[in-house]
């Protein structure tokens, strides 16, 4: 009874830290009186607690505020050198590390690029660069190891969370990729790894677009496309963690061929190679566009990472003065709008957010269109009751989505290390 009674109180303890320091990160500086108020804790406990957290060197003072009739009320903020973040983005094309203090303000990045498919074809030397880009963030930002929370990454695909953490690709290629294990043989650091739509979902729910919702879609296209999906404020996972697998649903019954193996998915339409290929057969006089062979590796690897970018942005760029790019911009916003009607019919979210390198470029052209098109095959009244807008942290924000995988569980914890 009474090691369970030592139990109960430890475990209230952490809460109440969790608690307070999530309020601290979130709506700092704040007073310890605005604590109160905003965690329902009472004045001994906020007392308390905020005491080990100074002792921690997890919270600072940040200057004070004049009160009603008394003496003024010092601010309180989580100290934004008490700790160090990384985050990971396994992309399609490259490898990008970075580092951030507590506050997620980027210290030090290193990037290299990667052949197309690598982590499925051939993990060990992504693992590698990966292995690599630690070692440089932490040398070049001069952090302490031992400072470093903890290392978040994102990967493209499904992410099965277990005993062991399996990677399993979105193309045809080797599955089940046990990446937690490989980084393992050179790391020490904690890591935390899902799929990078899913973290940089997170970051836009805590800091950009998403702030404020608690039923939110983050539709991410690049050169792939996914959707982190948040239900009650968490994220939708499913039974084995391979929700949000949007690019994957299909909009065309026999339609092109996407490199997943399927017919007619989202992301043949869509993704970025899909649209410069679609271009191409336009500036030709093909205008088929059929499935098979013309339409086989569409959303991929061909003409993937900066090369893509730029195609792509010219094909936006010429759709002010183009007919075909703004025949193609037209088509791809009708298929986009389809594939969010499907996201609201199913989930009733009150925003869609779209993010992505090619998402915002798209956005920023054919928002209006593609808002029209999710009207015209979405329910009625789920349409009129969801937001649908642009993603607020840039394109390349998956690094700082990872980030905030260590960071959840550093103030889920309490500020444990």
């Amino acid at each position: 009874m009474g090691q369970m009674n030592r139990r109960t109180v430890r475990d209230l303890r952490r809460g109440n830290r969790s608690t307070l320091l999530r309020q601290l990160y979130f709506q700092g500086p704040v007073s310890r009186q605005e604590l109160g108020t905003l965690t329902g804790l009472s004045s001994g406990s906020v007392s308390n607690v905020v005491g080990e957290l100074l002792a921690d060197a997890l919270v600072e003072e940040a200057g004070s505020v004049e009160s009603d009739g008394g003496r003024p009320r010092t601010l309180l903020r989580v100290a934004p050198g008490s700790g160090h973040l990384i985050g990971v983005d396994v992309g399609e094309t490259h490898v990008r590390v970075e580092l951030f203090d507590l506050m997620l303000t980027e210290l030090a990045r290193w990037e290299h690029p990667l052949t197309p498919g690598g982590l499925e074809r051939d993990p060990e030397p992504v693992v590698g660069h990966i292995l690599t880009g630690l070692e440089a963030v932490v040398a070049k930002s001069g952090a302490e190891p031992e400072a470093v929370i903890g290392v978040g990454v994102g990967v493209p695909g499904v992410v099965e969370q277990g005993d062991e953490v399996l990677v399993h690709g979105p193309t045809a290629g080797r599955d089940a990729v046990p990446l937690e294990r490989l980084l393992r043989t050179g790391t020490d650091l904690p890591l935390f790894i899902d799929n990078g739509a899913t973290a940089q979902g997170q970051a836009e729910m805590w800091f950009g677009a998403g702030r404020g919702a608690d039923n939110a879609v983050i539709a991410l296209i690049g050169s792939g496309v996914g959707a982190a999906i948040v239900t009650a404020g968490a994220p939708y996972r499913g039974a084995t963690s391979s929700a949000g697998e949007w690019g994957h649903t299909v909009v065309q019954v026999g339609g092109r061929a996407c490199r997943c193996g399927a017919v007619g998915c989202l992301e043949a339409y869509v993704g970025a190679q899909a649209v410069l290929d679609r271009y191409g057969r336009a500036a030709r006089g093909d205008r088929t566009g059929a499935g098979g062979a013309d339409g086989a590796g569409e959303g991929g690897a061909d003409g993937a990472g900066e090369d893509q970018q730029a195609a792509f942005a010219a094909v936006v760029g010429a759709a002010g003065t183009e007919a075909r790019a703004r025949e193609v911009l037209e088509e791809t916003a009708a298929y986009l709008g389809a594939g969010i009607a499907d996201l609201i019919n199913l989930f009733n979210p009150e925003r869609i957010i779209l993010g992505g390198w090619a998402g915002l470029l798209l956005g920023g052209r054919v928002l209006p269109r593609i808002r029209a098109a999710t009207a015209s095959y979405a329910l009625h009244r789920p349409y009129a009751q969801t937001e649908i807008g642009l993603a607020e942290l840039g394109p390349d924000a998956v690094a700082l989505g990872a980030a905030t995988l260590p960071l959840a569980h550093f103030l889920a914890t309490g500020g444990a290390r």
